[in-house]
């Protein structure tokens, strides 16, 4: 018979950092074995949650009950020895450290252990990735493998220490396809074996097709709770913004003239092959396939950053073939990267120093800088992009994940860039501010003539957001959707192929 007590019961919590309320009198029960999302806009009050939960936190009201008694002042290790244990986005490994050694040396420390058995860390490492049911190697560096690598590594370790809940904090963030499906998997194996789940995404496919039961946060409070057969995407929608957001699909204006973006037969040895597009004005044009089957190198190959052998790319009908970035910014192309963390932000500084630094020459155009041009430029890149910040003199670092990349596109926009090239430009971003970034992308096609080229392994966001998607294997561009051929169930169709392909 099921145990009907909950495995964790928050009651009441609330928690203030000065005077900011980041939850209000917030309650959340898990269930053991039970697979929970939880779902919310940036700084609806999920990772404060997840840190009262893990002891990071102590509550200014309310109770915290484990299995049932009353959990007391609850502290990281008493957290972890209650089965608790968090994968955080950074999962926290040692990267320096083998396989091994990130998977094991938690265990040997909580045993008090004054030397590592090597040959016991091994048989422990190996019975835990044969549950999983997966390979990694033993004695690589975690700073060598994939993202989706170190993720196993932080499961696997969190199932060395007994773990009964999981708390994954958008564990599919910088996932494939392939990827997900896989810690899908695993995550349903994990349930099978008594483990409850608490699955933290701002997708909505994914919690529709993985958690059994949905919380929804919005401004520290729980706004909606319930099965998951209560909800669909427009309900969860609804409950994390407040309001009902339109699914449109993108008509670009009618293709004349001359393309504003072209590649012209571009290859670059070992990554693209032969590659042919055109852009024109107003146009976005989606790119999707597997890791490595071209799409991010395509991107390169035209800021400069993987010049082509053979072939050329042309802006407004000019052969402008970039061997640099300075000269690909020069042609008028821009490029927000996947990472905006470590590839594009400058998180300590201001949103000003952010948003002047591509085009800083504008600016200073000699030794000094033109602070009243800078400000006045920022100031209006700020209303334009709907940054939601009290000044452009805010750390950027402060933002959430939408503002940041507001920052990012508003930024290369002050070049005055006319190709725009958006490498997965809404991961890590939540449902309100994604619909945001895609409302002014198609303003500044449509009004500003800006040819968009659109990267991205979200096939909902590609089909409702471009006018045309490609898809890429081996570094060649295989198929090309348009019109009404462009749906969902053909563009998966299609991205199946390629993974078929590259078996």
């Amino acid at each position: 018979m099921t145990n009907p007590t909950p495995l964790i019961e928050m009651r009441g919590i609330t928690k203030r950092f000065g005077g900011v309320t980041a939850l209000d009198d917030v309650s959340l029960s898990i269930m053991r074995g039970e697979i929970h999302c939880l779902a919310g806009e940036n700084g609806s009050g999920k990772s404060t949650i997840i840190k009262v939960m893990s002891g990071v936190y102590q509550p200014d009201a309310g109770s915290i009950l484990i299995d049932g008694q009353p959990a007391g002042v609850l502290d990281p290790v008493k957290s972890t020895a209650a089965g608790i244990q968090v994968i955080y986005q950074d999962f926290s490994l040692f990267p320096t450290l083998s396989v091994v050694e990130n998977l094991t040396i938690n265990s040997f420390l909580r045993e008090g252990a004054r030397v590592v058995d090597r040959k016991r860390a091994r048989a422990m490492a190996r019975e835990v990735l044969a549950r999983l049911d997966v390979d990694l190697p033993l004695d690589a560096a975690v700073e060598t493998l994939p993202t989706s690598g170190r993720q196993l590594v932080a499961i696997a370790r969190a199932v060395l220490a007994d773990a009964r809940l999981i708390i994954m904090d958008e564990p599919t963030t910088a996932l494939t396809g392939r990827e997900v499906e896989r810690l899908f998997r695993i995550t349903r194996d994990l349930q099978a074996h008594g483990i409850a789940i608490l699955f933290v995404s701002h997708k909505m496919r994914e919690m529709l097709d993985l958690s059994e039961r949905l919380t929804v946060f919005r401004n520290g409070r729980k706004v909606a709770e319930g099965a998951i057969t209560d909800f669909d995407e427009a309900a969860i929608t609804r409950a994390m913004t407040g309001r009902d957001l339109e699914a449109g699909h993108y008509d670009a204006p009618a293709i004349q003239g001359t393309p504003r973006l072209e590649y012209r037969d571009v290859s670059v040895p070992g990554r693209l092959s032969g590659v042919s597009l055109k852009l024109w004005p107003g146009e976005v044009v989606g790119v999707s396939g597997l890791i490595g089957s071209g799409r991010t190198e395509l991107a390169l190959a035209a800021f400069g950053m993987l010049p082509p052998a053979t072939g050329a790319v042309l802006v407004d009908g000019r052969d402008v073939t970039p061997r640099s970035v300075q000269q690909a910014i020069a042609a008028g192309i821009a490029y927000v990267p996947e990472d905006r963390l470590s590839e594009g932000l400058f998180l300590t500084r201001s949103i000003r120093d952010n948003s002047i630094v591509s085009s800083i020459r504008r600016f200073a155009p000699g030794l000094w800088l033109n602070r009243k041009a800078a400000a006045d430029a920022t100031r209006e890149m700020f209303e334009g992009m709907a940054i939601a910040a009290p000044s452009s003199e805010v750390a950027v670092g402060t933002l959430s994940g939408g503002n940041q990349q507001r920052v990012m596109i508003g930024r290369w926009l002050m070049t005055g860039a006319n190709v725009l090239i958006l490498n997965g430009p809404t991961v890590g971003v939540d449902v309100g501010s994604k619909a945001t970034i895609h409302a002014i992308i198609h303003r500044m096609a449509r009004e500003e003539g800006l040819a968009v080229l659109m990267i991205s392994d979200d096939v909902p966001e590609l089909v409702a957001n471009c006018n045309r998607v490609v898809t890429m294997v081996h570094g060649r561009i295989a198929a090309e959707l348009s019109g009404p051929s462009l749906t969902e169930d053909a563009l998966n169709d299609s991205l199946r192929l390629n993974i078929a392909v590259s078996a």
